[in-house]
This record gives C-alpha cells, structure tokens and sequence, in this order.
C-alpha cells in the first residue's frame, strides 16, 4: 500500500506533491480550523483530524484515520520558532512539535519518513532539538542528515530554501541509493512564466469574492508553467473549481486597494526594489519571486504578510498570482479572505518542489 499521512498538512503543498507522486494521501491532520477547511476542500477523499498531534499516538492517530499498513510520514512542523524572521526563540513552544513529529515516526514505524522546515532549525542553538529527535529513529532507520533545497532549481518560481529531513526504514530500503537532484535540463521558470495567461488588469473587490463572483477569465492558451502546475489528480480538487477552471476561469484574483500616495511610490520603484514604508519589494519579470510571508494567525494577532509587488502593476500580488508562484494548480481554492489566502499559502511547501522530492522516494521503494 501507498498510504501518506500529512501531518501539519496546512493547506497542502506536501500533500499535494505526494498524490502527485503517486501517493494515497489517506490522512491529514491540521491543528488550524481554516487550513484543515481548505485542506479538506482540495482533498475531498482524505480522511481529516483538526487537532493538536501532540495529544496522539501512534496507535490512536492511525485508528482515528481508519488506517492499517502506512507506508509514509510527512509533514512540515510549525518553522516560527525557527525563522530569521521570526524572534527565533529557543523556548517557543512550537518547537516541540518537531519532536513529536519524530516521537510519532517511532510509534507508527513508517518504510519512510520527510519532515520539512526553515533553514533556521540548523542553527547551533537547536542542535539539542535535532539530536533528540535523532534518537527516537536511530534503531529503526537509515543515518541522515538535512538537505537544503530550493524550489528555483526544480522547476518553481520562488527562491525559497526549506531544510528537508529524510530517511527510510532500515529493512525496507536496505542501502542508501537516494539522490534528489535536479532533473537533467530542468527548465528554469521565472515570475514573468508563472504570471502568464493570468488578466492581471481585471481585479475584483473583497465585496464581490465574498459572493462568490471573483471568478477571472485567463488565457485561452494553457502556459507550459500553467499546464505543469494545473494537471489534475484523481480524487484531488474541488468539483465546482475544476469545472471553472475547465471554463477557463479561476479564483483568487482580488484587488488591493492602495491610496494615489502609495501607487506613485511604487510606480517609482524598479524591479527588485523594496518599498521604504510597506517594506514591499517589486518583483522582477525575469527574476523569482522571494519567499512569500505568511502573516500571523489570530492567536498572534492576525498580522497582515507583507505582499510583493506586480512588476507590472502599482499594487501587491493578488492570492491567485501569489498561488501561481508558490507553484499551486489554478484550480486550487483557499479562502475567501486574503488574509487567510495568503497566510496558507506562505505557510505551504512548494508543491512542485515536494513532488519532484516524494517521486524520488517513490522510486526506490521496493514495489508490492
């Protein structure tokens, strides 16, 4: 069996990548109401727990997900207290559910495992953390060691490196044959590709996407970054979402209203400039994009991310363009806020990084 369980599924980058890989996303748990909501939306055949993965067990996480033979554990823990940006403290305690994460892998003996987070988590002062996480699957799994990587050089639009921890059981996978480079002549997409076909002039307001009619029309000619990002799963997908993106329409694309102050400043700026007030960097037609911010939840005071700027356009991306740059198909959905919309996805691992990483683990499992 091909079982996943996502846990800290978010909205689903991981699990994204692992149905695209081949995977039965059969499980997914999310503590966050509105992520496990959209989760559940894209994902209408898996079976969801919004709760808190620090209350389970192994035993009772796969009996409460209706699950016998699992063949992996994927998830990317809570990073805020690992970030740069973040205040980075060591007594955050977020920090712990990377451990349980690990404690959970233990209990259940997954063949593999890939747990997902920011760079920040190898600094020296959560060595302590890392180790204690190694201890709970030395016996049963392969020696590791972290990997960084970078959506830009797999296809993404995005620079954004993310620390990957992965391994194998021992007894399945017996030596260790795993490569995760690049595909031989990887095309390289800048944000100009992941932005085509998208009507960035026609905008909606918030008033008339909490009504359900913020659907743009886009290019009749499918982009070859468009096509790669929006091919359809099985059992993945919003019905009504697919059949508008069949029509040619898509969601997400809702204006920001700037005062005339504002759109002169940034109508100034050149491509990979940052704006001084809104700290706001234009975006470059031939560049990437930087890491798209999540903002805060409203247990921390539901902070606004700050949006890149359209390098067209004097106003920050709209959720559908942030979406197509993050890598997520067109028929994706979110919600219907912006705030949220762009807290999931800056939260979210790039799917088109995730499914070149769990197609590689695909492949060197032994077949049943």
């Amino acid at each position: 069996m091909n079982n996943i369980i996502d846990l800290f599924s978010g909205v689903g980058g991981l699990s994204l990548g692992a149905a695209r890989s081949g995977f039965t996303l059969a499980g997914a748990v999310e503590l966050d109401k509105v992520a496990c909501q959209a989760h559940r939306i894209n994902f209408p055949s898996t079976k969801h727990l919004n709760t808190d993965i620090s209350t389970l067990n192994g035993q009772t996480l796969k009996q409460e997900l209706g699950i016998d033979d699992l063949c992996g554990l994927i998830g990317g823990p809570p990073c805020q207290g690992f970030s740069t940006i973040g205040k980075r403290d060591i007594k955050d305690p977020r920090n712990d559910l990377f451990l349980h994460f690990f404690r959970l892998v233990s209990e259940i003996k997954p063949k593999f495992f890939l747990a997902e987070n920011v760079k920040g988590i190898l600094h020296e002062k959560y060595s302590f953390i890392l180790s204690e996480a190694y201890k709970l699957v030395e016996d049963l799994y392969q020696p590791f060691e972290p990997i960084v990587l970078n959506p830009k050089d797999y296809g993404g639009a995005t620079s954004r490196p993310r620390v990957f921890f992965i391994s194998f059981r021992k007894d399945v996978v017996t030596k260790k044959a795993f490569s995760i480079e690049p595909t031989l002549n990887q095309k390289s997409f800048k944000v100009s590709d992941a932005l085509e076909g998208l009507n960035s002039d026609k905008l909606f307001t918030d008033k008339e996407n909490s009504n359900d009619k913020a659907w743009s029309i886009i290019s009749k000619n499918n982009s070859i970054y468009q096509s790669l990002i929006s091919e359809m799963i099985e059992g993945v997908g919003d019905k009504y979402a697919i059949d508008m993106y069949k029509d040619k329409k898509v969601s997400g694309m809702v204006n920001t209203i700037h005062s005339k102050k504002v759109t002169d400043r940034y109508y100034k700026l050149k491509p990979g400039e940052t704006d001084k007030v809104s700290r706001s960097t234009k975006l470059k037609l031939d560049g990437y994009c930087p890491t798209l911010r999540a903002g805060t939840g409203s247990d921390k005071g539901s902070f606004q991310a700050i949006r890149p700027i359209h390098p067209i356009h004097n106003r920050v991306i709209t959720v559908r363009e942030a979406a197509r740059l993050q890598g997520f198909p067109d028929w994706f959905q979110f919600h219907k806020t912006k705030w949220h919309s762009f807290r999931l996805i800056g939260n979210s691992v790039n799917p088109i990084l995730s499914a070149h990483i769990l197609s590689k683990i695909k492949e060197v499992l032994p077949n049943e």
